[in-house]
């Protein structure tokens, strides 16, 4: 393929892909915006710190608050591990938002970098689901491994769509709205576990044998949320990649191109 062709291609792709969930990706970029420039003076304070390392603080963080769910014990002392572990994913998140805002102020902005970053964020989403079903008021390995499935599977739909088209597709149950509703139940389940309120209910079959509580709640929210979420950003996908196709197709081996 020609340079042109290539340069041409890429315009495509930029223009097309704008339409690939065009509202939530400008409603992100204009919070992404107004979290950097509230960070602006703690950047300056600190611009020794390179961005890598604070992807990877972010890491053991998260994975302690996963730990903290999945072995906080019955009773009011656990509740106040679900508090811990609801605090710790708070503080795991805002170490994620400060690894990008500060490569792009020191002009270290990498392909590893952003690599990095998405590896230890599909990592958390993982453990922090699987982390609650193991815990002694859900109790359903089967149903934490199920939502991560899930879960990773409406975002390897984004990151595709990212590799195909050159755009992310934000579009459905995302990570942000994720994490706040296990932040949430998380922390009310501490709450209402501290108040020693009995958690006798269950779902209906052929979910009978798992609790009706915050935490079950959550995983259920994620695993239909994660499902909605992959056919969501795959037909959105479709359409665009499909135009991009249709109107600048790839280049094909063992076919000759007719001279005019």
């Amino acid at each position: 393929m020609s340079k042109c062709s290539m340069h041409l291609n890429f315009e495509q792709k930029h223009n097309n892909t704008e339409q690939l969930g065009e509202h939530d990706t400008m409603a992100l970029e204009q919070l992404r915006k107004t979290w950097e420039k509230s960070l602006d003076p703690l950047l300056e304070k600190y611009d020794w710190i390179s961005p890598s390392t604070i992807t990877w603080i972010a890491l053991p963080i998260g994975l302690l608050a996963a730990i903290l769910s999945w072995f906080a014990p019955a009773g009011e002392e656990g509740g106040w591990w679900f508090l811990g572990s609801a605090a710790l994913i708070g503080i795991a998140m805002i170490f994620d938002g400060l690894d990008g805002p500060i490569a792009r102020k020191k002009g270290l902005v990498s392909r590893w970098g952003d690599y990095l970053d998405h590896t230890f964020d599909r990592v958390l989403d993982a453990v922090w689901l699987i982390g609650i079903s193991a815990s002694v008021y859900v109790d359903s390995l089967a149903l934490g491994f199920a939502s991560a499935f899930f879960t990773l599977l409406g975002s390897y739909m984004g990151t595709q769509a990212q590799a195909v088209s050159g755009t992310r597709n934000y579009g459905g149950f995302s990570r942000a709205d994720r994490t706040v509703l296990i932040i949430l139940m998380l922390t009310i389940m501490g709450i209402v576990t501290l108040a020693d309120y009995p958690f006798n209910d269950k779902f209906m079959a052929p979910f009978d044998s798992i609790k009706m509580n915050p935490l079950s709640v959550a995983l259920f929210v994620s695993l239909f949320g994660g499902l909605w979420t992959f056919f969501l950003r795959f037909f959105q996908a479709q359409k665009v990649i499909q135009a991009m196709d249709a109107d600048h197709p790839l280049p094909q081996r063992n076919v000759k191109i007719e001279e005019e």
